[in-house]
């Protein structure tokens, strides 16, 4: 189902809690609504869509990407960018990305992975990972 997307900065800015099995209705949403807004977004966190949870969906080289409790195990390269937000008004904000980083999260069976982003992915990832974090840009 699409879902309103969330633009209040107290609700976007807490931590998120971790993923269950029973989140998953959760994520075909998160996906759902993702899918709604391919031409203005390439990534969103649950948070985006009112529910405060750490589920991320992304595309990935023409195919959608969905993560449970993604957490970023190692980084490198830094380095400056702007970035937008649909749950955030206003123009885009200067941060800091990494070029390469390395993710552990459960797939959709609730198995744990390890993969290696870089480029424009890992900022997307990164991006939503700070959504689950609570941190925004």
């Amino acid at each position: 189902m699409i879902r309103e997307l969330m633009h209040d900065p107290m609700f976007l800015g807490m931590k998120s809690r971790p993923a269950a099995k029973e989140d998953a209705a959760i994520a075909r949403d998160l996906l759902d609504t993702l899918t709604a807004h391919r031409e203005t977004c390439v990534g969103m966190a649950a948070n985006m869509i009112g529910k405060s949870v750490r589920i991320i969906a992304f595309a990935d080289g023409g195919r959608y990407t969905v993560m449970y409790n993604p957490e970023i195990i190692g980084k490198a390269a830094p380095y400056e960018t702007e970035e937008g937000c649909l749950s955030l008004l206003g123009s885009p904000r200067k941060t800091v990305r990494y070029k390469t980083i390395r993710v552990k999260y459960q797939d959709s069976g609730f198995v744990w992975r390890k993969k290696s982003f870089s480029d424009f992915t890992a900022q997307i990832i990164q991006h939503e990972i700070d959504h689950c974090n609570g941190v925004l840009i």
